[in-house]
């Protein structure tokens, strides 16, 4: 998978500059492998990045700026949701990507995987224990039923 990010090279604002070196400095930082698509001077990516922002993360004028990123064709953020996702440690989760191992998001993920198995094997035994419950209660109507029989 290989997150697509729209930049435009030749930018006259400095927020919208600063805003993608931001994006790209941090994907680098975490060793994403991703690619840098210029919509400032190749028409294809600009036309493909507007028509791939969903219409409800598109602003009032339907013009969506860049940075906008992408995982292959599904459409992930802006720089404000990826800015987001960087404040809550969830960045992996925002580009669709598996946290790498060691790292606190795959981290907290195994802690929920192990928690949501104790939870399981919790609810196992105690099935087990119900089970086992109704046998006992059944066997000892069975005795009582046995022994009024027999008198």
């Amino acid at each position: 998978m290989v997150i697509k990010v729209f930049l435009a090279s030749s930018s006259g604002s400095t927020a919208i500059k600063k805003k993608q070196q931001d994006v790209v400095a941090f994907l680098e930082a975490l060793k994403v492998d991703y690619t840098q698509l210029d919509i400032a001077c190749n028409e294809a990516n600009r036309m493909w990045m507007r028509q791939n922002v969903p219409e409800e993360k598109k602003p009032a004028n339907g013009i969506p700026l860049p940075p906008q990123i992408f995982n292959e064709e599904s459409y992930c953020g802006d720089y404000d949701t990826f800015f987001d996702a960087k404040e809550d440690n969830t960045v992996y989760a925002f580009l669709g990507l598996p946290p790498p191992p060691g790292s606190k998001q795959a981290h907290a993920e195994q802690e929920e995987q192990e928690e949501a198995d104790d939870e399981r094997e919790e609810e196992d035994l105690q099935s087990e224990e119900e089970e086992e419950l109704r046998q006992l209660e059944e066997e000892e109507e069975a005795e009582v039923q046995e022994e009024e029989e027999a008198k």
